[in-house]
């Protein structure tokens, strides 16, 4: 299974975003989406898990949830928006992680790019940075990845140009 995973376009969706996804079997959108539209972009394109951010309205919230955890080829996914940064997640997130044990703890908030193992909580940190043109990141980026038989394979950072870049 091919996997796209994009976080804080913040209202904009670059594009290039539906080339470099067009391979992918599924989008994950680990928030602030901005806007619905964007949302019904990505889902009219290929199926998509969402949550929305801190900064998504009352529309964006309506159509997706705060966290979600689903199972894909043999993994567990707990995706949300503001995890806090490894090793020190919030609260919240410390509790879902305790609650469900997942695999992979996607996020997104920070717009830094991480992806990094947590041995301690046995699962693999990822945040595929930030896609916006809105923030302090300097290239808007995000990812892709295999995942099968139980395996994350294939993982590519994807970078779409400097941030105040519009395609």
């Amino acid at each position: 299974m091919r996997i796209g995973i994009i976080s804080d376009t913040h209202s904009y969706l670059d594009p290039s975003v539906f080339k470099y996804f067009s391979q992918c079997d599924e989008i994950w959108h680990a928030g602030d989406i901005g806007t619905l539209d964007v949302l019904q972009q990505l889902e009219a394109f290929k199926p998509t898990m969402a949550v929305f951010g801190n900064i998504d309205g009352h529309d964006v919230r309506a159509a997706s949830p705060e966290d979600q955890v689903f199972v894909r080829e043999g993994k567990k996914i707990l995706m949300t928006h503001i995890a806090g940064s490894l090793p020190r997640y919030n609260p919240r997130v410390r509790d879902l992680i305790k609650t469900h044990q997942p695999d992979v703890l996607v996020c997104g908030h920070s717009h830094l790019l991480k992806v990094q193992p947590d041995k301690a909580n046995n699962l693999l940190f990822i945040n595929p940075g930030a896609a916006g043109k809105h923030g302090f990141h300097k290239i808007k980026t995000l990812l892709r990845l295999e995942i099968q038989e139980g395996k994350i394979q294939n993982l590519e950072v994807v970078e779409l140009g400097p941030r105040g870049q519009i395609s």
